[in-house]
């Protein structure tokens, strides 16, 4: 006999709840699963560096289309180094574009005014330029500072991504940039605040751009010179440069996605994306960082750089001009900057403050690897997942979702209809 009118819908209304609740229950445990690492295949499980080595050596044999430099850092010293070329002679002194690494090296050689007392973290930006102003808008000018430029906290919202110049280009002033940058979508940006300084972050090139002007109108010199008087003289980064790349003996040649040879372009963003280097140079600069004797900044002061700044959907992740990605044992953050421009160039630098552990790796000619790798080797480091990892884990989450939610409605609705039936 078929079930009353009223206790019909009753029935089914229970069923829909049941439902509901276990899809809620399920995608919230998916969620949290998922950005906990959980459902991550690490790349390697030995906690020994070499086999981390071993491992990645087979990645970048499976994946390289070009060129690759890496080293692994335990304890400060150099554990091994890693050569890949396709078709030239590369070494630890090669130097390889950096891409929007630059900007955590920028943030170095502005932390080196703050703690000189030139720059005040809090004080409006306006205060150190007068070679340019930000366009008029309907937020408070006043209200950006250094410390959110460096966060990406500052209000801008341009995205920048800036575009590349030829060889043969005549590079703008950096007045001209400012005003008018040549973007990489080929957009018609403007650098212009587009809602509350301080109130959301948002990725900001042109907050960069700013700091190089800002750096240059309180140092007296260029960005270039400065960078170089500041930090690598002291350090003794012989092959570290904002210049063009293409003025330097023994560079990775460029290479795109199908490993075939590119042009190597230059930048009139040096500060957000003009830095290049190499592995010796890179050591060199961590080795200061995590040293007792850090050399041109003070161990306050990197520390200081660590101290989140920004947060997105509950997750610290960014500090002063730092990528936090991912929590210590000791409750410190795995941090350090990556950087990817065309055609393939990728790069990653991350460090572990608590052992002194890094990797850093450049490439040309796979425009995720080096990101890749440092993803792998946070993970092996932590048993966490970092940041920037986030967006695959999100797909593989998403299935396990979908697939989760179709099983769950299936199995629940089998087992009332099995009820109902009497079976």
């Amino acid at each position: 006999m078929m079930k009353l009118n009223g206790e019909y819908w009753l029935y089914y209304l229970k069923l829909i709840g049941v439902i509901v609740g276990t899809l809620i229950t399920w995608l919230v445990f998916v969620t949290y699963s998922t950005l906990n690492g959980w459902w991550h295949q690490p790349m390697v499980t030995d906690s020994d560096p070499a086999a981390f080595m071993a491992a990645a050596a087979e990645v970048i044999e499976a994946e390289n289309m070009g060129n690759v430099a890496l080293v692994l850092i335990e304890s400060g010293n150099v554990h091994q180094e890693l050569f890949a070329a396709a078709s030239e002679e590369i070494d630890s002194d090669t130097m390889f574009p950096a891409a929007s690494m630059s900007k955590w090296i920028t943030a170095l050689g502005v932390m080196n005014l703050v703690q000189a007392g030139r720059i005040d973290l809090d004080a409006p930006v306006s205060n150190y330029l007068t070679r340019w102003r930000l366009p008029a808008s309907e937020f408070d000018h006043n209200k950006v500072t250094v410390r959110l430029l460096l966060s990406h906290m500052s209000g801008l919202v341009d995205g920048l991504g800036f575009g590349d110049y030829e060889p043969e280009e005549v590079l703008p002033s950096l007045e001209v940039s400012l005003s008018k940058p040549r973007a990489s979508s080929g957009r018609d940006v403007q650098i212009t605040l587009g809602r509350v300084p301080g109130s959301e972050w948002d990725y900001s090139g042109g907050g960069y751009l700013i700091l190089q002007l800002v750096v240059e109108e309180v140092s007296g010199m260029t960005f270039s010179d400065y960078m170089q008087a500041v930090l690598f003289a002291p350090l003794a980064m012989s092959r570290s440069s904002f210049r063009y790349i293409g003025e330097f003996e023994n560079r990775s040649s460029s290479y795109d996605k199908e490993g075939q040879l590119a042009t190597s372009y230059q930048y009139a963003a040096s500060a957000a994306t003009g830095f290049s280097s190499s592995i010796s140079d890179m050591t060199k600069l961590i080795r200061a960082l995590v040293s007792d004797d850090p050399g041109p900044l003070e161990i306050d002061t990197i520390i200081q750089m660590q101290q989140p700044q920004a947060n997105l959907y509950g997750f610290d992740i960014w500090g002063l001009g730092t990528i936090l990605y991912a929590r210590t044992e000791t409750g410190l953050f795995i941090y350090g900057h990556d950087g990817q421009n065309d055609p393939a160039i990728n790069s990653a630098v991350r460090i572990n403050p608590d052992s002194g552990d890094a990797i850093i790796v450049f490439s040309s000619g796979n425009q995720a690897l080096a990101t890749t790798l440092g993803f792998e080797w946070v993970f092996w480091q932590t048993g966490q997942p970092d940041f920037l990892g986030f967006g695959s884990l999100a797909n593989a989450g998403i299935q396990l979702m979908a697939y989760g939610s179709i099983l769950i409605v299936m199995v629940i609705s089998l087992l009332a209809w099995w009820k109902g039936s009497g079976v």
